[in-house]
């Protein structure tokens, strides 16, 4: 959940509703705060059996199995302080399918003092694969990264089989660093899982060279790059 979100605001019957806030923006995605109506949606991603092949991510397994989907799940994302979560949305919603949040974008494992989080990038539709989405939201949220959180690199690790992952990977600027020998299990198999990493200095010239400014609006930076704290 981003450390950036916004203060509640009253909803209907007098309830509190989390309202959405725009973090970045691109050609394709943009990035969105974590709100409670998103549960919905963390519950059947949680459920679906290819990704959890795919990408076996400990933040769905900790939803569905250490608070049994339980609504808590939101303030505890909102109050942890070693990740910052964010919904992957379309930017074109013409058609009715791309209404409804793409997937989930993440750093975590946050380490401000040695300047290092890992990635994880998941798609929880699957019509979604092969877009560009994914490589999109990665670009964005790392450059939240290193302008709010003055990360100075990022990390991923790709289960061996999972080429989509590491195509996206290696399209986004990371360079695979190493392998853990059968340090994944998926499907009773034990797997290599590949580990990726980027530098700050990387990235900044990536974006350089790809960020259309027309395109791309960072709302945590400010004219120069810089945070905007008013953001």
């Amino acid at each position: 959940m981003s450390r950036r979100a916004g203060a509640r605001g009253p909803g209907a019957g007098g309830g509190e509703v989390e309202p959405e806030h725009v973090i970045a923006r691109g050609r394709r995605v943009y990035l969105r705060t974590l709100v409670p109506a998103d549960l919905e949606f963390l519950s059947e991603w949680a459920d679906d059996p290819f990704l959890q092949r795919m990408v076996g991510s400990e933040f769905l397994r900790t939803f569905k199995h250490a608070y049994d989907k339980d609504p808590s799940f939101y303030e505890a994302s909102l109050s942890d302080p070693s990740q910052v979560v964010f919904v992957i949305m379309a930017v074109d919603q013409q058609e009715p399918r791309w209404k409804k949040p793409l997937g989930l974008v993440r750093l975590f494992s946050i380490h401000v003092q040695e300047g290092y989080a890992f990635l994880e990038t998941m798609l929880g539709d699957q019509r979604a694969i092969r877009r560009g989405f994914g490589v999109e939201a990665g670009k964005l949220i790392c450059a939240y990264g290193l302008d709010v959180l003055g990360l100075r690199r990022i990390e991923a690790k790709v289960y061996e089989y999972n080429r989509l992952s590491v195509n996206s990977l290696l399209r986004h600027g990371f360079r695979q660093e190493g392998v853990l020998r059968k340090a994944g299990f998926s499907g009773g198999q034990h797997y290599d899982v590949l580990v990726f990493g980027i530098l700050r200095e990387e990235l900044e010239a990536q974006r350089k060279t790809e960020v259309d400014q027309d395109s791309y609006h960072f709302p945590f930076t400010g004219p120069t790059g810089t945070p905007d704290e008013s953001a």
